[in-house]
């Protein structure tokens, strides 16, 4: 996670920051943070450019980083963001197990990818795929990034 490169299928709002990339919802999940988009958008440039470089893949940066980004919504909104429960064993750092989501996904699309490809990519990579194939998210982004990543 220390990799602060954007995703190519960010690229329509990466530029002005405009959504919250998928470098910054890893960390999210990764400190506990909820984090709304309405928050997002009452952050100044120099903000969210501080949570996209800030590091926060041991536990003392995760902590520094929950603090940093509660402090900041806490500032703009007068309250603090909601909270993540922490898991301890997240699915994007297991590379011997495909989530049951994405693999609902990729059947939908009459597709599939090998434990061998699935363990070949980065954990924001897997993140990325597994947010983008729950059933909830809007997945406009699921078969571009599975081309960026080229699994197919």
């Amino acid at each position: 996670m220390t990799n602060n490169q954007f995703f190519q299928f960010e690229a329509d709002f990466v530029e002005s920051l405009r959504c919250i990339p998928m470098q910054v919802r890893i960390k999210l999940d990764t400190c506990g943070v909820k984090l709304k988009l309405s928050h997002w958008h009452q952050f100044d440039q120099q903000e969210r450019q501080a949570l996209v470089s800030l590091p926060c893949s041991t536990e003392t940066e995760a902590q520094k980083y929950r603090e940093f980004l509660q402090n900041l919504v806490q500032e703009k909104s007068g309250a603090p963001a909601g909270e993540l429960p922490l898991d301890p064993h997240p699915a994007w750092l297991d590379q011997t197990s495909i989530p049951q989501d994405l693999q609902t996904k990729l059947a939908e699309s009459n597709l599939n990818i090998t434990i061998e490809q699935w363990s070949k990519l980065t954990p924001v990579q897997r993140f990325a795929l597994i947010k983008l194939s729950r059933p909830s998210h809007e997945n406009k982004n699921f078969l571009p990034a599975l081309k960026e990543f080229q699994l197919i």
